[in-house]
């Protein structure tokens, strides 16, 4: 069996409709509406790292927060009443304060995130995730008076992995119609890159098609590759297999 024949087989077994109940994944599937979509995307992506388990219980409570309208919520500027609360491990109420202002920046000028990236011709871009997060940072530096917080956006984005903007990325542009949402058309699936953690960048390395100990651009770029080389359009579906092999009991045995 070759790598690809592993990495189908565990895509097949993973990539379902099951897959959203435990999974973040299932607070942007909650709206219709694509400005909420959006923004559960980013907020949900952001707070997306720890326990699974913390994570989903502190989304829950985050859109809570929010009255579960995200996007009346911005609009409405609601950030402005948030306290100073925890929402998720070292992610604060006045950090989602921060996110949503620089949201309400973007929808004051454009119709949507994705109508925003079609005009300013990001998806042109060959990794288009950086210049979304460059754009996304550079909208919620001016709503804060410049200011910057590396709770939500990274300081050094240019070498970040950015496992948190490729994995909201993900789920807005992949289109297969089982669990990813498929909303952006300014982005391709053939342009993602994968959203790199700690056990996806070892698993891969214990497959064998990633050589770089760190996790940084120049290793998802490298992973990425990889993964386009067996399936150029869409390669990070790859993600899954990635993410679920060595979680859920699924285990596999190098030769």
């Amino acid at each position: 069996m070759t790598i690809k024949d592993i990495l189908d087989e565990q895509v097949e077994r993973i990539n379902t409709p099951d897959f959203i109940n435990d999974d973040p994944v299932q607070f942007p599937r909650r709206f219709s509406k694509l400005q909420d979509i959006e923004i559960a995307a980013f907020t949900t992506a952001t707070i997306a790292w720890g326990k699974r388990s913390m994570i989903l219980r502190d989304a829950e409570r985050m859109f809570s927060l929010m009255d579960n309208k995200p996007y009346e919520f911005v609009m409405n500027r609601g950030f402005e009443t948030l306290g100073k609360a925890n929402v998720h491990r070292t992610f604060f109420q006045p950090d989602l304060a921060y996110m949503l202002r620089g949201f309400y920046n973007i929808y004051s000028k454009y119709d949507s995130m994705n109508s925003m990236i079609a005009q300013t011709e990001i998806g042109n871009d060959k990794a288009p995730a950086w210049r979304v997060c460059e754009t996304l940072r550079n909208f919620a530096c001016e709503a804060n008076c410049g200011a910057q917080n590396s709770q939500c956006y990274p300081s050094n984005f240019v070498n970040s992995a950015l496992k948190r903007i490729n994995l909201a990325i993900k789920w807005l542009v992949r289109n297969d119609g089982i669990v990813d949402m498929g909303v952006w058309d300014s982005i391709t699936p053939a342009q993602l890159y994968i959203p790199l953690d700690v056990h996806v960048g070892n698993t891969a390395r214990a497959l064998n098609i990633l050589k770089r100990k760190s996790n940084d651009r120049k290793t998802v770029i490298e992973l990425t590759e990889v993964l386009r080389e067996f399936n150029r359009e869409d390669p990070v579906i790859y993600d899954y297999a990635l993410f679920g092999i060595g979680v859920n009991g699924i285990n596999i045995e190098i030769l």
